[in-house]
């Protein structure tokens, strides 16, 4: 069972249904957090909150929220201010909308978060709307406040929980416009096979597999200083000629990912890849794709081939014939002869 602390308290609204929950973080960061320190010495850098009207430090529980307006005017804004908005979102997730999750910009994902039961009241509506979900195969959408503005979500099933993402309205999401190539370009058969082929070779993985190095790295510094050893030090980068031609940097990865995988070395051919031994899941085949620059060299091969063996073919075959012919010729000219002879003795 999950313990986490909820950082929200509310209830689900599912048309006149109910459903008291909790919100609770479902993500965490491994990430090495530093301190700031003052280099010559080594203390820690601490900021102070001070008031400017009365030049002293203040205590947190002397702070609070305030607007700037236009004019410079500080306008006060309390929790309970806040806590009594007039919009049914302030303390509910309400349910507006279920769609198909491919509807959904993943540009739009944000933070996501478990929706806990909250009590023995929860468990029917919760279970209710668990199974029409999954039932359903579509997502709800949600309109929440939290951290002091109203936001959107979505709903989905996990395992046998509910979890929640935020979303981002969607004029908060910018268009990709002037961020792709200005001119023109063409992308040629023979790139787009060896594309093919790089995919099917780097083949799939198990994202249970993946874990952070840079971190891991960092602890190792860490570890390193902490026991007064010198520090691990970075691999040399590869000094390797820059690529300018495309086709040959895609047959130089396929070569590359081949090696990697323990396969055998050789031309980064498009060809139909063999089954690998891994504990990956196996690449699709690639049905046949070659480069046409090779089909057309490999087709020209057997044609050449299967012309010169026709050539072979028929020569032999005439020669035959006509020694044939020249035999019989000769076995009438000499029975003719025969003949003459036997006229002339009689």
């Amino acid at each position: 069972m999950l313990h986490v602390r909820s950082i929200w308290n509310g209830a689900i609204s599912f048309g006149l249904v109910s459903i008291p929950i909790k919100l609770v973080n479902a993500t965490e960061s491994h990430s090495i957090s530093f301190r700031q320190i003052h280099t010559e010495d080594g203390g820690r850098i601490r900021y102070r909150k001070f008031c400017e009207l009365e030049d002293r430090e203040v205590t947190q529980g002397e702070i609070g929220k305030g607007y700037e307006d236009a004019d410079g005017t500080i306008i006060p804004i309390t929790e309970e201010d806040l806590s009594s908005l007039p919009i049914p979102t302030a303390k509910t997730i309400e349910i507006v909308a279920f769609v198909p999750a491919d509807r959904i910009d993943p540009l739009q994902m944000d933070a996501a978060y478990y929706l806990q039961a909250g009590g023995a009241p929860a468990a029917k509506p919760y279970t209710l709307l668990r199974e029409a979900l999954k039932r359903s195969n579509k997502v709800a959408i949600a309109k929440f406040a939290l951290r002091g503005r109203e936001r959107l979500g979505m709903l989905r099933v996990v395992g046998e929980a509910i979890a929640m993402h935020g979303l981002l309205w969607p004029d908060e999401v910018r268009a990709p416009e002037g961020l792709a190539p200005d001119s023109h370009v063409t992308v040629r058969d023979q790139e787009l096979d060896l594309a093919d082929a790089l995919m099917d070779t780097l083949g799939e993985v198990d994202l249970e597999d993946l874990h952070d190095e840079y971190r891991e790295a960092v602890e190792e510094v860490i570890a390193a200083k902490a026991a007064g050893e010198a520090p691990p030090q970075a691999p040399e980068p590869a000094t390797g000629g820059k690529v300018l031609d495309l086709m040959a940097a895609l047959e130089s990865s396929v070569r590359a990912a081949r090696e990697s995988r323990g396969e055998e070395a050789e031309h980064a051919e498009v060809k139909s890849l063999p089954q690998r031994k891994t504990a990956r899941a196996a690449p699709k085949q690639t049905g046949g794709k070659k480069s046409t620059s090779t089909a057309k060299k490999t087709a020209a091969k057997k044609t050449t081939a299967a012309k010169k063996s026709t050539a072979k073919s028929a020569q032999g075959q005439g020669q035959g014939t006509t020694k044939k012919a020249a035999s019989k010729s000769t076995a009438k000219k000499t029975t003719a002869k025969k003949s003459a002879s036997r006229k002339r003795t009689a």
